[in-house]
């Protein structure tokens, strides 16, 4: 079934800003490497605006990872959470 339903849309969820701030990358630096303007990449940051399929690859080709590691249907959690679970025990 499509996401979209009868004007209903999903949020789309992003890491851009962190990934940017991970690699010491200005706005305008990416928006450079993806062809848009710098403005267009705060408003993805923000979730003003969905990429569309081209810009989501686009934006992962710059940061080398897969489209489920960038954008998600659910929030992200924080890295730090992800990065240090407690270990479960066997």
């Amino acid at each position: 079934m499509s996401p979209v339903r009868r004007g209903e849309t999903l949020s789309i969820y992003n890491r851009i800003r962190v990934l940017r701030a991970e690699r010491g990358m200005s706005r305008a630096q990416l928006a450079a490497l993806i062809d848009v303007n710098p403005q267009t990449v705060g408003a993805l940051e923000r979730g003003d605006h969905y990429p569309s399929l081209d810009l989501a690859f686009r934006i992962c080709d710059v940061f080398g990872l897969p489209v489920e590691a960038v954008f998600s249907r659910t929030e992200f959690t924080p890295l730090s959470t992800e990065l240090y679970k407690p270990r479960k025990e066997a």
